[in-house]
């Protein structure tokens, strides 16, 4: 018997140990709707000044991985990454509070196609991040659940 509903949520935010160490967060808007949220910190530069690129990617990947594990997660599936293309717009800054909001586009039986915006809250929410990825979804068991 696999795990349920929300259950499989608060499984994914228990065992998201990456996203804990990037200082990560999300708030489930509504099923396939996401907002991932980031503060840039030291650990997060490249430059005396800017975060390192794949700092973005990284929160872009989750806020598309959730947007999909939130339109699945009540058929007990997950989803893992196929692939996704990122557009880098303006460099984000150190203190910086981003917010990356992604959105399911089309959801198939196993594929979905989910599109992310990346925001600076703090810079009069500057888009600094464009993406759209696509995702498998799968039985929640095959990922440990």
């Amino acid at each position: 018997m696999g795990v349920t509903d929300k259950n499989l949520i608060e499984k994914y935010i228990e065992n998201n140990f990456f996203g804990k160490l990037m200082g990560m967060h999300f708030t489930i808007v509504s099923d396939g709707v996401v907002d991932y949220f980031l503060t840039i910190n030291k650990d997060h530069l490249a430059t005396p000044n800017a975060a390192h690129g794949g700092v973005i990617a990284t929160l872009i990947d989750a806020a598309l991985g959730v947007a999909g594990l939130s339109s699945v997660y009540k058929e007990n599936k997950v989803v893992s990454t196929i692939e996704y293309k990122s557009n880098f717009l303006a460099p984000s800054l150190l203190n910086d509070q981003l917010v990356a909001t992604a959105k399911v586009e089309q959801k198939g039986n196993r594929i979905i196609i989910i599109s992310c915006d990346v925001f600076c809250i703090n810079r009069e929410n500057k888009l600094i991040a464009k993406a759209l990825g696509t995702f498998n979804a799968y039985d929640a068991s095959k990922a440990g659940y």
